[in-house]
């Protein structure tokens, strides 16, 4: 069961910032990695990611252009939750099949109601995302425009 809470989220975004409240978010789920993906000109550009193992980012998450993207499915779906992608019929073909195998991520809306990006969880190994935590993610992903939008 996820630790973290709403309050405590919106708390640190506000008081700490994005990079601390999405570490938070982080800490209360199993996956590796959080992350906020802006669309940009056909790319999915990584925003802020936190990650388990305090690593640098690594290059292949810092752009992804959107058709090779898992985000691409939120845009269609309106979110997209997968805790194993290679027996996941839903993305059969997909480049990343297989390698990616968790990934759990919802939309970030600009102001005006359009798709600015994506609020997510993955991870190389299988993982499932308890629908308290899904539920977590969808209000952070709420909360979360006043910080990142924008140029």
């Amino acid at each position: 069961m996820n630790s973290s809470t709403f309050d405590e989220f919106t708390s640190r975004l506000a008081t700490e910032g994005c990079g601390p409240a999405l570490e938070y978010l982080n800490q209360g789920v199993p996956h590796r990695y959080t992350g906020i993906y802006r669309l940009k000109n056909g790319v999915m550009k990584n925003v802020e990611l936190a990650d388990k193992e305090g690593e640098i980012r690594p290059d292949f998450l810092a752009e992804v252009p959107f058709e090779e993207s898992f985000c691409q499915f939120v845009l269609r779906d309106g979110f997209f939750r997968m805790s194993d992608s290679g027996t996941d019929n839903r993305v059969d073909g997909h480049k990343y099949q297989g390698v990616l195998l968790a990934y759990s991520g919802v939309p970030i809306e600009d102001g005006k109601g359009d798709l600015w990006g994506t609020l997510c969880h993955f991870d190389a190994s299988a993982i499932d995302l308890s629908d308290a935590d899904f539920q977590l993610l969808k209000q952070a992903a709420k909360a979360l425009p006043p910080y990142v939008v924008g140029d």
